[in-house]
């Protein structure tokens, strides 16, 4: 699976080498309202003025048909042509010379665009102490990310970064319809204005293929002091920082910052990887040459294992640790297979697998509400829902699903509700699903394809948002219910839907 995007973002005329602020882009240009005859005037009325004479409107009436004179009958007015009908688009449609996409602003509570100097293939959502289950906006998130540079003309590869970014400013969304005058909620919070992008950087050596940051206690709301986020650079190496200094110095008052890492691991050699996860037993690292490592927090710092852990014969794509048994984690291979492991097992070799896809397993997502179900994306578009349970044999997935059209690129289950789970491809969707909803063959959703074709709609989809070129990652917001943000070659996208 190609895992870089394939065009780098344009860089900007200036940008802070630090700390620096933008405006957000808006997702789309809402068209422009109509400055002509009001719903009730009269086109005509500045053109035949009163000379103050006096009128009885009765008298008119009566003049009628005495004289046998006609009735005056008024030209018919140059009607507008009809605005062109809009169409739901389905991926893969082709859109004509003149056609473009626009959101439905009356599906989301809150939709914005943000962008960056370089494209960032990958983010991690960031603890904060604005309190959890927030419902009122405007909303604010923390993000960490890295970016994946490009050529600046004239002076060669532009330096790698990892941005510590804080979107403010994420209001609700105006649905701008003629019920609008008609809303008796007149609430500041409803004020739909463009979100705000602060953030700083720190230096990075080679392109970020993923970055995560280590898991923050739940409870108590307390930002980690130190916040350690892991990246694995194409270089082959692992650095961790300290973010903590860069969030204080973004929300006031200034601290010092380092610029370096606080540690590097080096035991994947040359070999890149883009499987890395943070759990309480340490941070798991895999590689392209198919070996993952185990690294522990001790008091004296950081320590790497130098034995891997070897059953995949392929990259490893993806690891998750399980959300009930800390010893335990899953992995997901080009080899197409997803595997458990202990770490307490001898021999450093996986306990059970799966052959899960027809093509690379690039992604999976472990329930931390239901701790044995497991969800699997591969290169061939197909979304798979596991019960570990059933790891015997031969199993087959409790679901499956064929919607997306190219590589899956992420896919996370919802922080609080078991059922949900968000999916990303490289076709430029981003698909929430649903696995409560029941399957009705009677009631099979259909909605016109290509040629007229109609096209089967999964019941277990909730939600379809598109708007992005190549997305390559999603996150649900854990302290902002409903809030998803992902990430594309081309922008970040924050936004809440009325379907969770």
């Amino acid at each position: 699976m190609p895992k870089r995007t394939s065009e780098a973002a344009e860089l900007p005329s200036g940008k802070a080498a630090a700390l620096g602020q933008a405006t957000a882009r808006p997702e789309a240009a809402m068209p422009e309202e109509d400055e002509g005859m009001g719903e009730f005037e009269d086109r005509w009325e500045d053109e035949v003025e009163s000379e103050g004479e006096v009128i009885d409107a009765n008298a008119g009436d009566e003049e009628d048909g005495e004289d046998g004179e006609d009735e005056f009958t008024p030209a018919m007015e140059d009607e507008e042509a009809p605005a062109p009908a809009k169409k739901t688009f389905l991926p893969g449609t082709k859109l004509g010379p003149d056609e473009m996409l626009v959101p439905d602003n009356s599906v989301y509570l809150a939709l914005h665009s943000l962008s960056y100097a370089w494209p960032c293939l990958s983010f991690d959502v960031l603890r904060d102490s604005l309190g959890s289950d927030r419902a009122t906006f405007p909303h604010t998130a923390w993000i960490v990310t890295g970016t994946q540079a490009g050529e600046v003309p004239g002076q060669g590869k532009a330096k790698d970064e990892v941005v510590v970014m804080r979107l403010g400013g994420l209001s609700k969304t105006q649905q701008h319809d003629s019920d609008s005058e008609d809303d008796d909620d007149d609430d500041d919070d409803d004020v739909d204005e463009d979100a705000t992008l602060d953030y700083l950087t720190i230096p990075h050596v080679g392109s970020v293929n993923r970055i995560r940051a280590r898991p923050a206690p739940t409870n108590g709301g307390a930002i980690p002091d130190p916040y350690h986020v892991a990246t694995f650079s194409e270089t082959g190496k692992v650095h961790v920082f300290d973010v903590r200094p860069y969030i204080d110095t973004l929300a006031g008052p200034s601290r010092p910052r380092q610029k370096t890492p606080v540690h590097t691991i080096t035991n994947h050699g040359r070999n890149e990887g883009f499987a890395i996860e943070w759990g309480e037993t340490g941070l798991l690292t895999g590689d392209i040459a198919s070996k993952i490592f185990l690294t522990t927090l001790t008091p004296t710092g950081f320590h790497t294992s130098p034995n891997p852990y070897l059953s995949h014969t392929s990259s490893v794509e993806d690891i998750q640790w399980s959300p009930a048994e800390p010893t335990v984690f899953a992995s997901a291979s080009a080899d197409r297979t997803v595997r458990v492991w202990d770490v307490r097992a001898k021999g450093r070799k996986s306990v059970v697998s799966v052959e899960a896809h027809t093509e690379d397993v690039n992604v999976i997502s472990w329930n931390k509400g239901v701790d044995y179900l497991l969800v699997s994306g591969g290169d061939e578009g197909g979304l798979k829902v596991w019960d570990l349970r059933m790891f015997k044999g031969t199993p087959t997935p409790v679901a499956n699903f064929s919607w997306h059209t190219a590589p899956i690129t992420s896919v996370e289950w919802h922080p609080s509700d078991s059922s949900v789970f968000a999916a990303s491809g490289s076709d430029d969707q981003v698909t929430l699903w649903d696995l409560s909803v029941e399957q009705d063959e009677d009631e099979q959703p259909t909605i016109p394809g290509e040629g007229g074709v109609e096209v089967n709609v999964p019941p277990q989809l909730l939600f379809v948002h598109q708007g992005q070129k190549d997305v390559k990652e999603i996150h649900w917001h854990p302290q902002i219910p409903g809030m998803i943000i992902s990430t594309a070659s081309d922008s970040f996208n924050a936004f809440k839907t009325i379907s969770c």
